[in-house]
């Protein structure tokens, strides 16, 4: 059965991040996306340059209108925006049972740009991370949560997934794309066991949406398989799609990945 993944996020009318980014990692990952947004964001390759968050009873509404008819067998979570739209999508997502939840707490765009107001965190925090199966902070966006320094190595990097373990979600994904080295690696904790998962950092500039595309291909997947199975999927997926993106050629800054790197020819006919 081809699952239905909702993503629950801001736009990028760039089309690199945001609900465009995990529409096409969904597809290309053989899933049917839904969307719901929280905000419409003004922004390229090279910044955001302003946002407007909906109002919350409107992103419920959204939400009602999907579980009400769509069979959904994930939710990708991102850009919330405010601590009120973080409240009315976790109370929609627990009045309907909302299954394989992955929360991306998007905090800043890829430019360094803010997209969270400043009252929000502790709504994530408390509220959205308690119903993921699956959170993917990068390290500042983790320090944030948690309150503390970002950890520098990686082996700092498993104390910190396991504090944020402690916050109710059932898995962390902790990115360690931040830190230097030939490697990116990730941390991957559920209390219990903390894996390493590592990769080729991929010499680009072309990572605008990486984390939303990671994200979203771990809901993706999640429907078909065990967390680690996902998350190590996924993780492949997205070095596939960064290691392809020159063959892209969009915008004059941090280029977006290559959604379909396994679907195009490479001629583009």
């Amino acid at each position: 059965m081809i699952p239905n993944i909702l993503t629950i996020a801001g736009t990028d009318p760039s089309g690199g991040a945001g609900i465009q980014a995990d529409l096409k990692a969904f597809s290309a990952l053989g899933a049917y996306g839904a969307s719901v947004v929280t905000a419409l964001v003004a922004q390229n390759t090279r910044g955001v340059r302003e946002f407007r968050t909906l109002d919350p009873d409107f992103v419920a509404a959204q939400i009602d209108a999907v579980f009400d008819d769509l069979r959904i067998d994930a939710v990708k979570i991102g850009m919330v925006g405010t601590a009120e739209v973080a409240r009315a999508v976790a109370d929609r997502l627990a009045r309907h049972s909302a299954r394989n939840v992955v929360v991306d707490p998007v905090m800043v765009a890829k430019s360094g740009d803010p997209l969270l107001a400043g009252d929000a965190v502790a709504a994530i925090r408390d509220r959205l991370l308690p119903l993921a199966r699956v959170v993917t902070p990068n390290l500042p966006e983790a320090a944030v949560l948690l309150g503390i320094p970002a950890p520098a190595a990686v082996p700092a990097m498993h104390g910190t997934a396991r504090e944020l373990h402690r916050l109710g979600p059932e898995w962390i994904l902790l990115k360690g794309g931040h830190l230097d080295g030939p490697d990116c690696i990730d941390v991957l904790d559920d209390g219990r066991q903390s894996l390493e998962l590592s990769a080729p950092r991929i010499p680009t500039r072309n990572t605008h949406g990486t984390g939303c595309t990671l994200s979203a291909a771990i809901a993706a997947l999640l429907p078909r398989m065990e967390v680690v199975e996902a998350v190590r999927r996924a993780k492949a997926y997205l070095t596939g799609a960064i290691a392809a993106s020159d063959r892209l050629k969009v915008g004059g800054g941090n280029g977006p990945v290559h959604h379909f790197h396994a679907l195009w020819p490479e001629d583009g006919l």
